[in-house]
C-alpha cells in the first residue's frame, strides 16, 4: 500500500478519569477524513465501553487498548498497530504522553499528529493542532519540520452545527430559551446545578440539557426532567439536537469544543469554566464579543448568573451582536482545514521518503 493513501490510526481514550474531550475531538477529524476516502482506525481505552458503539457507528474500526495513553506497554502496543495498519498517519490526543513517545511513533516513518491545548512539552512530532483559542502560538515549542495549526480557523465543528448555520441565519421568536451544554468533561456536575438555578428565574421559559449518557450526573438530569416535564428536557441524540440548536436563544457553556461549535450557528453563550485550558478559550471568546464570560464555575453564584441571563432576555442588540461575531468568527471548516494541512504534508516529497524507509521490524524503545 502506497503510505500516502495508507489509513489514518488515532490513539485516544476516553475515561471517566481523564474525560472524554478528546476522544470527541478524534471523532470530529476522523469523520472529516472519511470525507476524503481516508480510512479511521481507533486505537482507545474506553470506559463506558459502549463507546465502541459511537466509534463503529461513525464507520470507524476500533481495536480496544489495554493500556491508557503512556502507560507501560501502551508505547509499543501503538507502534505495532501503525505498522499492522500500515497507517499513513498516527494521531495522538490526550493526557499522559511524552516527547519521547511521539519521537518514538516518528521512527515508524508515519506522520505524527498531536492533539494538544496545554503546550506543556517540547513537539517532536510533524504536526500539532490546537481546536482551542487558548494557548496562543507563542506558546509551543516544537522541534526543526512541525507545523502548528491553531486558532478560531481550525476549531472542530460537527457536521449537525454546520448544517443549521444557514436555518438560523435570524434569532428564533420568543420565548425565551435556554440550552445547557456544559460539554464533554462536566465532571463537576456544572450542568445539574445550573439548570437547577435556571428554573428559578421566571424570564427563562424552556431549558433543554444536552448531555451524553455517560455523564457523571446523567440520572440526576433525567429525574431532574421528568420533575419539570413542562419547562425541561435533555437530549442526547444528534437528531434531537437539530431542531433544539435553530429555538435556543441563549447556551450555558463551559468554554470548551462545544463553545466555537454553537458559534457557527450563532448562538450567544454565558460560559462558567471549569478547567485551566478552558477560561483561556472562555477569555478569548469573550473578548472576540461571542460570548460572556462569567468566570470559574465555582466562583459564580446565583445572583451573578441570574443578572447576566436578565440581561440577555431585557437587550436584544446584545444578543443580535454576540450572534453577529460569533458567525463571523467561525466558519465550521476547521476540520476540512486540518485535514488538508494533514494531506498537503502526507503527499510531499520528504514525507514519502521517510515513509519508504522506515523498519518494518524491530522496536528499541528510548529510555
Amino acid at each position: 500500500m502506497d503510505a500516502t493513501r495508507g489509513p489514518i490510526l488515532f490513539r485516544c481514550d476516553g475515561t471517566r478519569e481523564h474525560g472524554w474531550e478528546p476522544f470527541y475531538q478524534c471523532l470530529s477529524l476522523a469523520a472529516a477524513l472519511q470525507r476524503r476516502r481516508r480510512g479511521t482506525h481507533f486505537l482507545s481505552y474506553l470506559d463506558p465501553l459502549s463507546l465502541a458503539t459511537v466509534i463503529n457507528r461513525g464507520n470507524n474500526d476500533w481495536v480496544p487498548a489495554e493500556q491508557r495513553i503512556g502507560d507501560d506497554g501502551d508505547l509499543e502496543a501503538t507502534i505495532a498497530q501503525v505498522r499492522k495498519k500500515n497507517a499513513a498517519a498516527v494521531v495522538v490526543a490526550g493526557e499522559g504522553y511524552s516527547a519521547d513517545y511521539l519521537r518514538e511513533l516518528k521512527k515508524t516513518g508515519a506522520l505524527v499528529m498531536a492533539f494538544d491545548s496545554t503546550a506543556d512539552i517540547r513537539f517532536p512530532a510533524d504536526l500539532v493542532v490546537n481546536p482551542g483559542l487558548y494557548p496562543a502560538r507563542k506558546a509551543y515549542r516544537v522541534e526543526p519540520g512541525c507545523q502548528i495549526l491553531l486558532g478560531h480557523r481550525y476549531a472542530l465543528c460537527r457536521g449537525v452545527f454546520r448544517r443549521q448555520r444557514t436555518i438560523r441565519a435570524t434569532e428564533p421568536p420568543m420565548p425565551f430559551r435556554a440550552l445547557v451544554a456544559m460539554g464533554d468533561d462536566d465532571l463537576g456536575g456544572e450542568a445539574l446545578l445550573r439548570t437547577e438555578q435556571l428554573l428559578q428565574m421566571p424570564k427563562v421559559a424552556k431549558i433543554t440539557i444536552t448531555a451524553r449518557t455517560h455523564h457523571p450526573r446523567y440520572d440526576d438530569l433525567l429525574a431532574l426532567a421528568d420533575e419539570n416535564s413542562t419547562k425541561v428536557e435533555i437530549v442526547t441524540e444528534t437528531k434531537e439536537l437539530m431542531t433544539r440548536l435553530v429555538r435556543a436563544h441563549f447556551a450555558l457553556t463551559c468554554g470548551d469544543g462545544w463553545s466555537p461549535e454553537l458559534c457557527v450557528v450563532g448562538i450567544p453563550q454565558l460560559i462558567l469554566t471549569q478547567t485551566k485550558r478552558h477560561a483561556g478559550n472562555a477569555k478569548k471568546l469573550d473578548e472576540d464579543g461571542v460570548a460572556t464570560y462569567l468566570g470559574n464555575a465555582a466562583d459564580v453564584t446565583f445572583d451573578q448568573l441570574r443578572e447576566a441571563v436578565d440581561l440577555l432576555h431585557d437587550d436584544p442588540m446584545e444578543r443580535k451582536g454576540m450572534t453577529r461575531c460569533a458567525r463571523n468568527t467561525f466558519d465550521g471548516r476547521g476540520p476540512d482545514r486540518i485535514v488538508n494541512g494533514l494531506e498537503i504534508m502526507l503527499h510531499s516529497p520528504v514525507r514519502k521518503r521517510a515513509a519508504s524507509f522506515a523498519p518494518n521490524h524491530g522496536l528499541k524503545i528510548a529510555a
